[in-house]
């Protein structure tokens, strides 16, 4: 295969592996909805525009990256 070609796919993958960390390290703890748990679940507005939230998107961010991650390491792997 072409070196190029394999460069140019490890530093993308590179790329992807550090945009994953930063994004996993943006996000917030899943244990901060403990507490609403415990005391009960009341609706909030929270609660209500869960999709539309910081953390939403950055976990839909989250599956996306690794997605292409995972796909740029089998290539890579195959190659």
């Amino acid at each position: 295969m072409n070196p190029t070609l394999k460069l140019i796919l490890t530093i993308l993958q590179v790329l992807c592996a550090v945009v994953l960390v930063a994004i996993v390290t943006m996000q917030s703890g899943k244990t901060s909805g403990l507490g609403s748990t415990v005391s009960g679940s009341a609706e909030t507005f929270l609660s209500r525009n869960k999709g539309a939230s910081l953390d939403a998107k950055l976990s839909r961010a989250t599956k996306w990256v690794a997605g292409v991650f995972m796909l740029l390491t089998l290539v890579l792997n195959l190659i």
